[in-house]
């Protein structure tokens, strides 16, 4: 089971984290690239303070964004901020989400996200949590996969599997870390291709953060999977 107090304890670190990093950057570095394709550093924390008041939203039972065209819109739009008011407005932004974390709350009903993606609340916290960490390596400023925490490399990598368990454009897969187990793709008696690797390049794999050649695979092609 979720526990939403716990991932919100995991959020505020991480975020804490990124935030101490951030502040080894500046307005130069803000406006250079990431590693996301298209996207600059200063776009990669816009999109992190935005995400988290629509993640308030949710919490509070609006629509996560007014639209996709005004989420987009929003990020251009805030991404060539000087470094002190991009590192504020992440660091206001995730006050507020914690502050609507602690309210008292039904953590066990369902709530909206994106294109009509439902989820329960408990899960919202975690989803933040990705969030954070992912886009903490997105900045390419020395955090890397590696340097995630080791439970958030394991429940990353039930999350990422669960969510494309039973696509049929994924061929039936075992995914291990020699550990752990977990099967995602189209259903099967018997996964044909199973796919073993560290934590971290599991996630990598995953996440489109890594082309999966550290991997090792067996009973097939590495399966391609679709963007998050």
């Amino acid at each position: 089971m979720m526990d939403h107090a716990h991932d919100l304890a995991c959020v505020r670190e991480a975020t804490d984290r990124l935030l101490s990093a951030v502040t080894t950057m500046d307005n130069a570095s803000v406006a250079q690239p990431s590693r996301l394709g298209g996207w600059s550093r200063g776009h990669v924390l816009a999109h992190l303070a935005r995400n988290a008041d629509a993640l308030v939203n949710v919490l509070q039972g609006r629509p996560m964004y007014v639209s996709a065209e005004a989420r987009d819109a929003d990020i251009e739009r805030d991404a060539p901020r000087p470094l002190e008011v991009q590192a504020a407005d992440v660091r206001d932004s995730a006050a507020r989400f914690q502050a609507a974390g602690e309210e008292p709350a039904d953590w066990t009903r369902t709530v909206e996200l994106r294109n009509g993606v439902t989820d329960s609340a408990g899960r919202v916290p975690f989803r933040r949590w990705v969030e954070v960490e992912l886009h903490h390596v997105d900045l390419g400023i020395g955090y890397e996969l590696e340097d995630l925490p080791a439970e958030f490399l394991e429940r990353e990598t039930g999350f990422l599997t669960e969510r494309f368990s039973g696509r049929a454009d994924i061929p039936a897969t075992r995914v291990t870390d020699g550990t752990r187990a977990w099967t995602t793709g189209r259903a099967a008696d018997e996964p044909g291709i199973t796919v073993t690797g560290r934590p971290a390049d599991l996630v990598g794999w995953l996440a489109g953060r890594r082309d999966g050649a550290a991997l090792e695979v067996r009973g097939g092609a590495l399966p391609k999977l679709p963007p998050l």
